[in-house]
C-alpha cells in the first residue's frame, strides 16, 4: 500500500459491508436455530416412510448442516472485516498524524512519488539543524505504517480467498475470530510446509515445533488444506516415512513425541481433505496416484530394498481424524482392489500380500502400518458415510469380514462395521437421533447373518469384535424386537427404522448367542435390552393411547420379548461354562460395569445415541410431545443403575441383580427383577391408573418365564448346544 492511497484512503464502502455481513451473521443465527431446534428435531421425530424416509430426512439433515457451516463462514468472514478495517483505519489515523506532526512540529514535508514511493524534505529553508535526522525518523515511521497496513490488507485478502475456496459448492466450516488468527494460520501452515519437505534436516527444535503447530491447528480448515497444498501430495507421504525410519525404535519420550505427532499429523490430512481448494484437489489426486509407489528414506539402503508402499504408508495416517467421504471412497476402491487381488477363498491372502518384505514400522503404536487395511477401516470407523458407501458393495463386505480370519485388522474392521450401521463414528460425542436407512438395516442384516453362520460365525467373534457386535446389537433393539415378536406387534414394539423388520428372526437369535460369549459384547446387549425395554414400559405405561389395547398387553408383550433375549444371552453363558470356555467372572462384571457406565453418560442427555437404542419414535409420541427417543421419567436410568450397582438391596430386591457367572437361575431371576422394578417405577412416576403393582409384577414374572422358555426352544431348533 503506497502513501496517497492510504493517506485518502475511503472506508466507507468496507464499512458498509462490515454493517451488511453483520446483518447477516444476525439472520443467519436465527435461522441456523430454526434449522437445528425445529427443523431437524421435527424431521428426527417424525415418522417417515417410502421416499421420505429414503430423501427428505437426510436432505433436512445435511441443510440444518448447512446453516451451521454458513453461519460459521459468514461470522469468519465479518471478523476478518471489522479487524481489518479497524486496523486500516488506525494505520490511515496515525499516518495523518504522523504528517502533521512532521510538519507543525520539524517543518518537513511528504510528498508521494510516481510508483507508490514518497520523500520527506524539509519546508523550510535554510534547514533547522536535525532536519536529516528528523527526516529519517518520520521517513522509518511512515515506511512502518504502509508496511502494516501492506500487512493488513493482502493477509486479510488471502484469508478471505482461502475461506472462499474452501467449498465449491455450499459453505465451509472455517473459524477464525479476527484477521490476525487466519493470517497466523496460513503463516503458520507455510512453515510447516516448509520444515516438512526434508525430515533429515528437522532439528530437536523443529521437530518440537512441529509437534506443538500440529496440536495446535488440526482443526484449522485454513491452516490444514495450506499446510497438505503447500506440501504436496508425494512430499506428505515421503515426510512420514522418512520420520519413521529416523525414529524407528523410538522409546520413552521420543515414542509419546512422536505418537502426537502422528495422531495431530492425522487429523490435520483428515481436515485438509474437507477443503474443495484447488490445492487439496490435487494433493488428493497425487496422493492416489503414489499409493503403488515405494518410498524409502534411504535408497542405497540394503535391509529396505522396496520400501513401504504408498497405501501404507497413507493408512499409517488415516487412524484419527474424520477423512471427506468421497476422498476415502477413491482411496478404499484402489487399495480394495489390491487387496482383493489373491487368488483362494474369500479374504484369504491379503496377509501374505502386505507382511511381505523389511518396511519401516510406520505407526508409534500397536499397529506396524504393513496391513494399509487397519489404517482405512480406522478412517472409516470415523466417517459412517464413508463406511456404509463401502460396505454396500457385498463382495467387499464378505471379502473384509472373512479377512480377519486372517489378519489382525478384525478390531478396526468390526469398528468401521459399527460405524457402518449404527451411523454413529467411533468416538462421537453426539445429541441428535438418527434412525436406521434401509440400507444399513441391510448391511446389519449381512452382518448377523455371517456371525450365525454354523461352525464358522463363532470364530468372528473375539475380543477385538466383541464389543462392536454387541454395540450393534444394542443400538438395533427395536429391530430385534419386531423380528422375535413378529408380524402384528408394531404397535407395542416402536421403531422409526426404515426397515424396521428387516432382521432375520433366526440369524438374530444366533448372533446374539455368538456375541453373548464375550464379555463386553453380552454386556452390551444386555444394557441396550435393559434401556430399550425399560423405556417402553415407561412409554406405554405413562401414555396408554399409544397402544390401541390394554397396556398390561403392551407391558406383557414386551417381558416376553425381554424374557427371550435375555434367556438367549443366559443360556450363552451357561453352555460357555459347561464347553469350559467362559471368560472370569470379574472380568464379565468389569465390562457390563464398563457398558453401564458409557450409557447412563449417553442417558443423562436424555437421547438414546451411539452404542444404545432408546424406544424409536411413533406419531403418537411426538404428538404427545414426549422426547424425541421416547425417554420419559428417567426410568431407563435407574434401570443401568441397578444393572451396574449389582449391590444387596432390601425386601423384594434382595439379590444380586445380575451375576454373569451364576446359574441359568440367578440370570432368570435377575431380569425378571430388572423389569418388574422398571414398570413399579414407571407406575409411580406416572400415577397409572390402570395398572397395579401387584398385579404387574405377577403378570411380568409369568411373561418372562415364558420368554425365556420360549429361547431355550428357538435355541436348541438353531444352534449345537453343549447343554442339549
Amino acid at each position: 500500500m503506497d502513501l496517497e492511497a492510504l493517506r485518502h484512503a475511503n472506508f466507507s464502502k468496507l464499512n458498509t459491508a462490515i454493517g451488511d455481513w453483520g446483518t447477516v451473521v444476525k439472520n443467519l443465527t436465527t435461522l441456523e436455530k430454526r434449522a437445528r431446534d425445529d427443523m431437524k428435531a421435527k424431521a428426527d421425530r417424525a415418522a417417515w416412510a417410502g421416499v421420505n424416509a429414503a430423501v427428505s430426512r437426510g436432505f433436512i439433515s445435511k441443510t440444518a448442516g448447512e446453516f451451521s457451516d454458513a453461519l460459521t463462514q459468514a461470522t469468519s468472514l465479518h471478523n476478518i472485516l471489522k479487524d481489518t478495517y479497524d486496523e486500516l483505519v488506525g494505520y490511515r489515523d496515525q499516518l495523518k498524524q504522523a504528517l502533521d506532526n512532521g510538519f507543525e512540529k520539524d517543518k518537513l514535508s511528504v510528498y508521494g512519488e510516481k510508483g507508490g514511493g514518497f520523500r520527506v524534505v524539509a519546508a523550510v529553508h535554510p534547514e533547522p539543524p536535525g532536519t536529516q535526522e528528523k527526516a529519517e525518523a518520520l521517513r522509518d515511521k511512515i515506511q512502518g505504517l504502509l508496511g502494516q497496513a501492506t500487512t493488513s490488507d493482502s493477509t486479510a485478502a488471502r484469508a478471505l480467498k482461502a475461506i472462499a475456496e474452501q467449498a465449491d459448492y455450499g459453505f465451509s466450516g472455517a473459524k477464525h475470530a479476527d484477521r490476525d488468527s487466519a493470517a497466523d494460520a496460513l503463516n503458520k501452515a507455510d512453515a510447516m510446509a516448509k520444515l516438512a519437505k526434508d525430515a533429515k534436516k528437522m532439528s530437536p527444535e523443529e521437530l518440537a515445533e512441529f509437534q506443538r503447530t500440529m496440536a495446535k491447528y488440526k482443526d484449522d480448515e485454513l491452516f490444514a488444506a495450506q499446510f497438505a497444498s503447500k506440501l504436496g501430495g508425494k512430499e506428505t507421504l515421503q515426510f512420514w516415512n522418512d520420520l519413521a525410519e529416523i525414529h524407528a525404535g523410538a522409546r520413552g519420550e521420543e515414542l509419546k513425541q512422536l505418537q502426537s505427532i502422528q495422531k495431530d499429523l492425522s487429523m490435520t490430512l483428515a481436515t485438509a481433505t474437507l477443503s474443495d481448494a484447488d490445492g487439496m484437489q490435487a494433493w488428493k489426486k497425487r496422493v492416489l496416484d503414489e499409493a503403488t509407489t515405494a518410498f524409502r528414506a534411504n535408497p542405497a539402503d540394503a535391509l529396505r530394498p522396496n520400501g513401504a508402499m504408498g497405501y501404507q504408508v497413507m493408512s499409517s495416517l488415516m487412524h484419527h481424524g474424520k477423512y471427506d467421504a468421497e476422498f476415502l471412497n477413491a482411496y478404499g476402491k484402489q487399495l480394495l482392489k489390491m487387496d482383493m487381488a489373491p487368488a483362494g477363498s474369500t479374504g484369504m491372502g491379503t496377509n501374505d500380500l502386505w507382511k511381505a518384505g523389511n518396511i519401516t514400522d510406520l505407526v508409534f503404536g500397536d499397529d506396524d502400518g504393513r496391513d494399509p487395511m487397519i489404517g482405512y477401516m480406522k478412517a472409516l470407523s470415523h466417517n459412517p458415510e464413508a463406511a456404509l458407501e463401502t460396505f454396500k458393495d457385498k463382495e467387499v463386505f464378505e471379502h473384509t469380514l472373512e479377512s480377519i480370519r486372517y489378519t489382525d485388522r478384525d478390531g478396526a474392521v468390526a469398528h468401521a462395521l459399527e460405524a457402518a450401521v449404527t451411523g454413529f463414528g467411533d468416538g462421537e460425542k453426539t445429541t441428535d437421533h438418527r434412525p436406521h436407512s434401509k440400507a444399513q438395516v441391510a448391511l446389519m442384516q449381512e452382518v448377523m447373518h455371517a456371525v450365525a453362520q454354523p461352525e464358522t460365525g463363532a470364530e468372528l467373534v473375539n475380543k477385538a469384535t466383541g464389543e462392536s457386535f454387541g454395540d450393534m446389537a444394542a443400538a438395533y433393539m427395536p429391530e430385534i424386537n419386531r423380528s422375535i415378536a413378529g408380524q402384528g406387534a408394531e404397535p407395542i414394539f416402536w421403531s422409526d427404522s426404515q426397515a424396521p423388520r428387516g432382521l432375520d428372526k433366526l440369524d438374530v437369535t444366533r448372533f446374539l448367542y455368538e456375541t453373548a460369549r464375550d464379555p463386553m459384547g453380552r454386556a452390551a446387549i444386555i444394557v441396550g435390552e435393559s434401556v430399550y425395554t425399560a423405556s417402553s414400559l415407561e412409554a406405554h405405561i405413562a401414555r396408554p393411547e399409544l397402544f390401541d389395547g390394554k397396556t398390561e398387553d403392551a407391558v406383557r408383550a414386551l417381558s416376553v420379548n425381554a424374557g427371550i433375549i435375555e434367556g438367549i444371552v443366559g443360556h450363552s453363558v451357561a453352555d460357555a461354562k459347561i464347553a469350559g470356555d467362559l471368560d472370569a467372572e470379574k472380568e464379565a462384571n468389569t465390562a457390563l460395569k464398563t457398558k453401564g457406565d458409557i450409557v447412563k453418560s449417553i442417558l443423562s442427555a436424555g437421547v438414546g445415541v451411539g452404542t444404545v437404542a432408546l424406544v424409536g419414535t411413533a406419531p403418537a409420541v411426538a404428538a404427545t410431545g414426549a422426547a424425541v427417543s421416547g425417554f420419559f421419567g428417567g426410568i431407563a436410568g435407574m434401570s443401568v443403575d441397578r444393572l451396574i450397582d449389582a449391590q444387596q438391596i432390601d425386601g423384594a430386591l434382595d439379590q444380586a441383580l445380575y451375576d454373569s457367572g451364576g446359574k441359568l437361575n440367578d440370570s432368570l431371576e435377575s431380569v425378571n427383577v430388572q423389569t418388574q422394578q422398571s414398570a413399579v417405577d414407571a407406575i409411580k412416576e406416572h400415577g397409572s391408573k390402570e395398572l397395579t403393582e401387584d398385579a404387574t409384577r405377577n403378570m411380568i414374572r409369568l411373561a418372562l418365564q415364558e420368554g425365556w422358555n420360549a429361547s431355550d426352544t428357538m435355541l436348541e431348533d438353531s444352534h449345537d448346544r453343549p447343554a442339549a
